[in-house]
């Protein structure tokens, strides 16, 4: 059976992705609480070993979900006029600095661990500069959505002038991908795929 079929009544505004996340800015508050604990140097570099894959997963898994948001909400805008269903923002107050707050947070971040991987393991950290162009796309949409407080249905949702439109060709490859990472949780899999929106 065509999985689109399922979308008839409505469709999910989070497709499923929020089940494979965990908190970015408390587990890196965590993290740092934890480092600033720590009186001797030695052991504070061997603590920041511990938590850097952690953290390194963690990016990766945000700049997923903010890949595959962008992507969702690019497919389901071409499903004129259906309902959104649970989507937890609509109806609340829309404040542009709450909500851009993670983004921002996660922005600030990738600066601050280059200098912190480079102070306690000595090394150069670079992330992928795709990093930055998915956090300034997935800013500019929420901006442009007032964060989805009065989206209520697939019309309501704005995508981006300066995001490209996808053929129906592309449209089913993002589909197909977002029900396969939604079952296998590996959402590092939608990265290939933003070029195709951003």
């Amino acid at each position: 059976m065509d999985k689109r079929v399922e979308l008839e009544d409505g469709v999910q505004f989070d497709p499923g992705f929020i089940k494979h996340m965990s908190a970015i800015v408390p587990n890196i508050e965590y993290a740092y609480g934890a480092l600033n604990r720590i009186k001797s140097f030695n052991q504070k570099k061997q603590q920041f070993k511990m938590f850097y894959p952690k953290i390194l997963t963690l990016l990766e898994t945000y700049m997923s979900f903010y890949a595959g948001s962008i992507l969702w909400a690019v497919y389901i805008k071409t499903l004129k006029n259906t309902p959104l269903l649970n989507n937890i923002c609509y109806g609340g107050e829309y404040n542009e600095d709450e909500i851009l707050s993670e983004v921002d947070f996660v922005r600030n971040y990738l600066d601050q661990l280059k200098k912190d991987v480079k102070y306690y393991m000595g090394q150069d950290f670079t992330y992928d500069p795709q990093y930055l162009t998915i956090l300034d796309a997935y800013k500019e949409f929420l901006k442009e959505n007032k964060g989805f407080v009065n989206a209520k249905t697939t019309d309501d949702i704005v995508i981006p002038q300066s995001f490209k439109t996808p053929d129906e060709e592309e449209l089913d490859e993002i589909f197909n991908k977002i029900y396969e990472v939604n079952d296998t949780g590996r959402l590092k899999e939608l990265l290939p795929l933003v070029t195709k929106v951003i």
